[in-house]
């Protein structure tokens, strides 16, 4: 699980995904359309993939993907996310003045 904390603790949005998962684009779109913009690990890209995964499933992330960290905070996959999207705690956590601001500092930065 060391790369998964690795790479959880280097930003404040972290979704592991795959390009042919539906449910992966759905959730990328919905944490989108706060204004946030999340990091984004394509499982079926990365050179990593398969370890990430792997890691994933140890955490208990059943189907791996597509799983949501939030300030380090794993909230889970998509039905965990439209969950709180729902009941209206998706918005809270982004909102985290802390979140949004370090999503946009981090991508001014890498432009």
């Amino acid at each position: 699980m060391a790369m998964v904390t690795r790479v959880v603790a280097e930003k404040p949005v972290v979704i592991f995904s795959k390009t042919s998962c539906c449910m992966c684009h759905t959730i990328k779109s919905l944490i989108n359309s706060f204004g946030s913009n999340p990091v984004v690990y394509e499982l079926d890209e990365h050179p990593n993939g398969q370890q990430l995964e792997d890691e994933l499933k140890a955490l208990g992330c059943k189907p791996s993907v597509p799983v949501v960290f939030i300030g380090q905070q794993l909230l889970g996959g998509s039905n965990e996310i439209m969950s709180l999207h729902l009941k209206g705690e998706l918005a809270q956590l982004l909102k985290r003045p802390y979140i949004i601001f370090q999503s946009i500092s981090i991508n001014n930065e890498q432009q």
